[in-house]
């Protein structure tokens, strides 16, 4: 029988089925130990000492429970910590991106996903390199400045080689005032070697949703294809920092299993990574299971209500106080309005996920890989998180400016990136301002940059981001960064 290690490079043995069982059972038997929990509240509490920021985060036991408490009070004060961390690390920034779907052939079997090879209603499509060039022009001239592209894995249809070259396509095209400036890339678990390749190919993160944690309904529910393999999946995020990828993205789908067994396994992935590469996560994704061509989530019985996918998200951010958290167009207004208190900093706007979706005039539905519940556009998005007192960011500086891995998330976690963010942040808003926005938007938008500016705390940054955005509203000059 495996045994619990974080610092293994063995799937069983950093994600240990006996410790999260172990892990769920103490959460259940201390969930009203207020002696307990308050130490646990007082560890994730955020303090500063005289080098800054001072966040400890939490163990997977820890998180679990507070995950698994029932006391309305502390739960509202867990909320009330969530909500600290996230101002403490990332302001009130939002980062804005939009998902690329590649291709939806895929030769795997996964019974939740549309794409599974024996779904033969499907409209299966893949881009060529003149199709990549019109939906990155539709995408820029939206104003999205970050991409996170996708395809099904398939190494007939979706070699590495079509992923690298489609890579270079986005980053070579420059339209009006519009530029890809990351690229994000999810797709299936790969080699040392491929991993290489695509930080040569200068991607930003590596994205991979281990989907679920549990082994034995992994297998099921990938009954066929190499993605059945959970060792080699699990594993990956190790091989891809072996090739010199040092931003990874984790993520499961919450819906799949059990949502308690999920957190664990999910915390316990972040510990591996840190303690492993001294990297934990640079962004976690919180999925959740959605309908789709021929796939009912109520056929699976783990489905997650608002309440508890929100205390999920609290706890996450409790526990891994530096990570990026993503919420995609999966979730509905309502949601993602609630969420972003609780700690989620990137949220996709204006999305399509069907393959050569963003040149359609309405949304197909014949190749998305699920239903899109916030249909806003772009334009729509950013006013409604200004309305609702974020600032929303297409700033890309700290991956070209090589704050990366370690090196960023020694700034994150001192509390320095701020310096960096808010300036950047209020800089790529006023280029989004003024070369995409509404009248109603622009207005709203230079409002709030006017207050933002004054809370910089440096006087030179705060002058040369009042120059900067001075230039953008009057000539083409674009892309300034700290």
């Amino acid at each position: 029988m495996a045994v619990y290690n974080p610092k293994s490079l063995k799937a069983e043995e950093f994600i240990n089925d006996g410790e999260i069982l172990e892990t769920i059972a103490y959460a259940e038997a201390n969930k009203n130990n207020v002696a307990l929990i308050d130490e646990i509240l007082e560890k994730a509490r955020p303090k500063k000492d005289g080098n800054g920021l001072v966040c400890n985060g939490l163990t997977h036991r820890e998180a679990s429970v507070l995950l698994a408490c029932e006391i309305p009070e502390k739960i509202e004060e867990i909320y009330k910590i969530a909500e600290e961390i996230k101002l403490a690390f990332y302001g009130n920034r939002i980062v804005m991106f939009a998902p690329l779907y590649l291709s939806n052939y895929c030769v795997n079997g996964c019974v939740y996903c549309p794409y599974h090879f024996k779904n033969k209603h499907i409209t299966r499509k893949k881009l060529t390199q003149e199709e990549v060039k019109a939906e990155v022009i539709a995408l820029q001239d939206m104003g999205h400045k970050r991409l996170a592209i996708e395809a099904g894995e398939d190494p007939v249809n979706n070699p590495l080689e079509y992923i690298l070259e489609c890579i270079k396509t986005i980053y070579s095209i420059n339209h009006k005032n519009g530029a890809i400036r990351r690229v994000n890339v999810n797709i299936a678990a790969t080699t040392v070697e491929d991993y290489r390749k695509l930080k040569e190919a200068g991607i930003g993160t590596y994205i991979l949703f281990q989907e679920t944690y549990n082994k034995e309904s992994y297998l099921k529910l990938h009954p066929t294809g190499p993605k059945h393999d959970y060792d080699y999946h699990t594993e990956a995020m190790d091989r891809a920092m072996e090739g010199g990828i040092d931003d990874v993205g984790l993520g499961v789908l919450f819906g799949l299993e059990t949502y308690k067994y999920e957190f664990a396994g999910l915390i316990m992935h972040a510990e591996h990574l840190e303690s492993v590469h001294g990297v934990g996560p640079h962004t976690i994704s919180v999925p959740r299971l959605k309908r789709a061509d021929d796939i009912d989530p109520d056929e699976f019985d783990n489905s997650l209500a608002d309440d508890k996918f929100e205390k999920i998200i609290a706890c996450i951010r409790l526990a891994v106080p530096y990570t990026g958290m993503i919420i995609s167009t999966r979730e509905n207004e309502k949601v993602r309005e609630r969420v972003l208190r609780l700690g989620i900093s990137q949220i996709s706007g204006g999305s399509r996920t069907s393959v050569g979706g963003y040149t359609e005039e309405e949304r197909p539905h014949d190749s998305e890989q699920f239903d899109v519940s916030d249909q806003r556009t772009l334009d729509e998005v950013v006013k409604w998180l200004m309305d609702n007192g974020h600032i929303p960011s297409f700033c890309t500086a700290c991956y070209r400016e090589g704050r990366t891995g370690d090196r960023f998330m020694s700034f994150c976690k001192s509390g320095q990136i701020l310096n960096f963010c808010h300036p950047n942040a209020l800089m790529t808003l006023a280029e989004y301002l003024v070369d995409y926005a509404s009248v109603e938007t622009k207005k709203t938008g230079f409002a709030l940059i006017e207050k933002e500016l004054e809370k910089i705390p440096r006087e030179r940054t705060k002058e040369i981001a009042k120059e900067h955005i001075e230039d953008i509203k009057n000539s083409n000059a674009r892309d300034f960064r700290f």
